[in-house]
């Protein structure tokens, strides 16, 4: 670059409209999307460490998906090449790539390809720049108004992690405006501006979101509006007017905010809310939406959603289309509304959905023959006998009889199941009785026929698949546990999250899958457990690996500082945990630094099994067959185990762990309890387990140990307890042999899930 080159290029830079020259140059400068490259971020992390992959930033015009690519260059040591995909093609790619394969050979350096845009680039300009992302020859910046999951290659979108970025909340708007306002040397500081407040409101309202729309209109304002007397730009809520007049509304026909926002308007549907539906309609048809496609998308939903619930609601839909195509706009405007009025106020039922139901039997079941009574008796009747048997339901009461109509492999299967809404709930108690009417007749034509009911799947085979699905329903009932954990939390993409007990990491693996570029930080009790979690971390990429800390709740102020390498601690949109509170001798003092980990708006999680609400082993047993007094001091000895209040697992009940985060000030606290019933398999195993006089360090004493008085601490409940010797122990042990060994007993365990919010 020669000496005008350079002179050119700043006077370009000079001249450029505003929202290009406040431009933020760096992370600190940069205003919004905290949820991406806030404190302890992924992103933010990648970032300052200079350890970028390949990422693609998807998000509404003017939220900054240029200007962190900017930042990124400004910040890397890496050779950072810019490409605008309306303008370049393969050749330019190419030229890119040998840059990048010279730097890397010459100096090592590595090169960054920033692509503008990149949904624009065609198939074949997508499959050139694979390769060379997949070889790490360059690493991928990728910018897009457009979903990438749609829009661009599914190999590089594999091959990249996605960043949302939102609009801009209003406040974000606000700082940008006065950014530029106090800016001498890209902005307005070197003028004497007076940005009224209402004026501003205005500014931000209008701009939906959109940093650059603000900028252009400050821009025209200030530009177009000449000084007082006094040398001073007054920009009033008129000017505000006039320098932006209308809402921008984020909608492309063709693109995502198209399937988004009828989403939003099938799903309030969907869900009987009036005013939201109205809303995202009034949205479609300001954007210019083809009502033709809104009704064909009501008339869908008329019989997926509401179907059989008001059988009216179909022909009400498809009355108000054909009005339209009548009427036309905008007069068709109130056709649109009529129906979408009644649909969101109408009961609800799927049951259509039974169609795919038997559609999936058709499909994996082995092709069943029609039974020969429901055959055609026209053609062959005297030769095969088919349609011998069959009832003429006419001819009987209410038109109806029980007969066999599903083929012999089906007999008993349901598909169909009648909702509890509108004409549903008038036909669903006559659907169940006349099933089980049919359900009789075919259990006793089966009784008549030789080997039907074993070849009907009992047996030793089928008694054994039932014993390993019985044994089998601990992971199933973890599975719960989680699943009704995130509903709870309500995880978004960005959000930073902290498991407060980590343990197998059932909840944090989960919380990588629901936060992939927010970030996920991780509690591990001890070294072991965090070294068994940084192995299964292993198998995932460097940037999305959970932060791993190694000690105890009430350290984690120090373990985040140290992490973070400053001295504050960093604040979680979520904490959730599975038992955190089971051994914590000091529960006030966690819930403590629990509440004060949670930013504001933030949302605490946990389940907890409630110990002492586990089941009483005596109660598992007939005592009867002891006697009468060594029964009772059974029971007395083993209900001491549940009152030591000096036993931390033992000492709280559900009412004691959400008044411990009243404490702390967190707010609208909600506390559910489940019920949840396992099968326990008693093998000798389990009763050794029980019955034991051995424990290993830091074990919890046994059953037995209690029963004889061993454990060292002795509480007033057990005061006067007259405990067991060792030959009553003896006697009890092989009372539960008796009754118990082999067998599968229920087990329910008390899950209380809490639910905290920070004010």
């Amino acid at each position: 670059m020669d000496l005008f080159d350079h002179a050119r290029e700043q006077q370009i830079e000079k001249e450029a409209p505003l929202a290009a020259r406040m431009r933020p140059r760096t992370l600190d400068e940069f205003i919004g999307q905290e949820h991406i490259i806030g404190p302890g971020r992924l992103l933010r992390r990648a970032i300052q460490a200079d350890q970028l992959s390949s990422v693609i930033f998807y998000g509404p015009p003017g939220t900054g998906k240029t200007t962190l690519a900017r930042i990124i260059a400004n910040t890397t040591h890496a050779h950072f090449i810019a490409l605008n995909a309306v303008l370049s093609g393969v050749k330019d790619i190419r030229e890119a790539i040998e840059v990048a394969r010279d730097k890397r050979g010459m100096f090592g350096q590595k090169t960054i390809l920033f692509i503008d845009e990149v949904h624009r680039f065609n198939k074949a300009q997508q499959d050139a720049l694979l390769p060379h992302v997949e070889n790490g020859t360059v690493i991928l910046i990728g910018a897009t108004t457009e979903n990438p999951y749609f829009e661009v290659n599914k190999a590089l979108v594999s091959r990249s992690r996605i960043f949302q970025l939102r609009s801009l909340a209003e406040d974000d708007l606000r700082a940008v405006a006065r950014q530029t306002l106090a800016d001498k040397e890209r902005g307005y500081g070197q003028l004497k501006v007076n940005l009224t407040d209402e004026a501003l409101d205005h500014l931000v309202n209008v701009a939906n979101g959109d940093a650059r729309a603000v900028l252009n209109a400050l821009e025209l304002a200030v530009e177009t509006t000449p000084p007082d007397a006094y040398g001073i730009i007054n920009l009033t809520m008129e000017v505000a007017e006039e320098s932006i007049q209308r809402r921008a509304v984020l909608y492309d026909k063709d693109g995502d905010a198209h399937f988004d926002t009828i989403s939003a308007f099938i799903k309030s549907l969907r869900g009987s809310d009036v005013d939201a539906a109205l809303y995202w309609l009034a949205k479609m048809v300001y954007a210019g939406e083809d009502p033709r496609f809104i009704f064909r998308r009501m008339i869908i939903f008329a019989g997926e959603d509401v179907g059989l619930a008001d059988p009216n609601a179909l022909r009400v839909t498809i009355a108000a289309a054909q009005a339209y195509d009548y009427v036309g706009l905008p007069e068709g405007r109130f056709h649109l509304a009529e129906a979408c009025l009644y649909l969101a106020t109408a009961p609800k039922s799927n049951s259509t959905f039974a169609f795919f139901d038997a559609l999936a039997a058709v499909e994996q079941e082995r092709e069943a023959d029609v039974p020969d009574h429901l055959r055609d008796a026209n053609r062959d009747a005297e030769g095969l006998g088919h349609g011998q048997g069959y009832l003429y339901p006419h001819a009987y009461r209410d038109h109806w009889v029980a007969q066999q109509y599903l083929p012999e492999a089906l007999q008993g299967r349901v598909f169909y199941q009648p909702g509890d809404q509108g004409y549903e709930a008038e036909i669903r108690q006559q659907v169940s009785r006349r099933r089980e009417e049919q359900l009789a007749a075919m259990l006793e034509a089966e009784e008549s026929l030789a080997g039907q009911v074993e070849a009907a799947g009992k047996g030793p085979a089928a008694q054994n698949r039932w014993l390993q699905r019985t044994l089998s329903n601990v992971g199933q009932q973890l599975g719960r546990i989680r699943d009704r954990v995130f509903a709870l939390a309500k995880v978004e993409r960005h959000d930073l999250l902290l498991d407060l007990n980590a343990g197998t990491g059932l909840l944090t693996w989960e919380a990588v899958r629901r936060a992939p570029v927010g970030g996920v930080w991780a509690l591990a009790g001890n070294p072991q457990t965090a070294a068994a979690l940084e192995q299964q971390a292993r198998n995932l990429e460097n940037l999305e690996q959970p932060v791993i800390l190694t000690g105890a709740v009430t350290e984690l102020p120090q373990l985040i500082a140290a992490s973070v390498g400053q001295a504050d601690s960093l604040s979680y949109d979520i904490l959730i945990g599975r038992n955190v509170f089971t051994q914590l001798a000091d529960k006030p003092a966690a819930a403590q630094v629990i509440a004060h980990l949670l930013k504001p708006g933030g949302r605490l999680v946990l389940a907890e099994i409630v110990p002492h609400h586990t089941p009483r082993l005596h109660q598992l047993v007939d005592l009867s067959g002891l006697p009468a007094e060594l029964a009772a001091r059974v029971q007395t000895a083993e209900e001491t185990i549940y009152s030591n209040p000096n036993d931390p697992m033992l000492n709280w009940d559900t009412p004691d762990l959400g008044a411990v985060f009243e404490a702390t000030g967190l707010a609208k606290i909600e506390i559910t309890i489940e019920t949840l019933t396992s099968e326990l398999a008693i093998g000798a195993e389990q009763l050794e387990r029980w019955f034991g006089l051995t424990t290993g360090p830091g074990r919890r004493p046994t059953f037995a140990q209690h029963l004889l008085g061993a454990v060292s601490e002795t509480t007033s409940a057990a005061q006067g307890v007259v405990w067991l010797n060792q030959a009553e122990l003896a006697e009890l042990r092989r009372l539960f042999e008796r009754q118990l060994l082999g067998q599968v007993v229920p087990w329910p365990s008390t899950v209380a899930y809490l639910l905290a919010h920070k004010a």
